[in-house]
């Protein structure tokens, strides 16, 4: 399948460095995997683009939650599009919705004048938006350069039909990105049925950790304990590449 990117979403350093080694076309960075991802800190931006020679989005969300933020929230976002920009990533992820689900148009065309020359995508808060044609015709009015999008339900291979319809209706003028659940078994059939020529895996996966000591009887909130790392698996990208190759 040639002319085909993949970006893989990666939450630490280790991940990226696997992500690059097994052949991604570009990282989305982020932090908090259980939150959906939310904005990486200076230290992790910066340490990733010393040593992963990918292109790099950024992602660029305050908190966890909904995609409605306080007017000191999209000063932070502001803040943090600045701080990309200077550490060199080649992109942003971002959304913002009002109340009633519509984009926030007026909101994101100020986001959007920051963050160029960087490229933008849209990210995911696009799916709980009330109507996806609609949304569509407001996010190309932004002229931002992609949506990462499940075709407004929860897993890519579910949204095909969305997905399509959004790929035509683009034409073109952005990118449609499939992203969410997407998997070694179903990546062939979500390209040929949607025409999108770019896709969005975390290709999870996790490592145990390399302490001897184990404090079995106290717990931080990791889901999985304090001693199992997540990780963007590099046998699974690997296999990715392979697929779509």
């Amino acid at each position: 399948m040639e002319g085909i990117t993949m970006e893989v979403c990666c939450y630490n350093l280790e991940s990226a460095v696997y992500a690059k080694a097994a052949g991604a076309d570009r990282i989305e960075l982020c932090a908090n995997r259980y939150q959906g991802g939310t904005t990486p800190s200076y230290g992790m931006l910066e340490v990733v683009r010393q040593n992963v020679d990918l292109p790099i989005f950024a992602m660029i969300r305050p908190r966890g939650g909904d995609f409605l933020y306080s007017k000191e929230e999209l000063e932070v976002m502001f803040h943090d599009i600045q701080m990309a920009k200077e550490l060199k990533m080649e992109g942003v992820v971002m959304g913002v919705l009002q109340k009633d689900g519509q984009v926030d148009i007026e909101v994101m065309e100020r986001l959007v004048a920051v963050a160029r020359p960087m490229e933008v995508t849209f990210h995911r808060a696009f799916d709980l938006t009330p109507d996806p044609m609609k949304s569509l015709e407001n996010i190309m009015s932004l002229g931002v350069d992609r949506i990462l999008t499940s075709g407004h339900r929860s897993s890519a291979f579910e949204g095909v039909e969305v997905i399509r319809s959004l790929v035509e209706m683009s034409q073109g003028k952005l990118s449609v990105m499939p992203g969410a659940g997407i998997n070694e078994d179903n990546v062939v059939s979500i390209l040929e049925q949607t025409g999108a020529k770019e896709f969005h895996i975390s290709a999870s996966g996790s490592r145990p950790s390399k302490m001897q000591f184990h404090k079995d009887l106290v717990q931080m909130g990791s889901e999985d304990g304090e001693y199992t790392v997540d990780i963007a698996d590099e046998r699974r990208i690997r296999k990715f590449r392979d697929i779509i190759s």
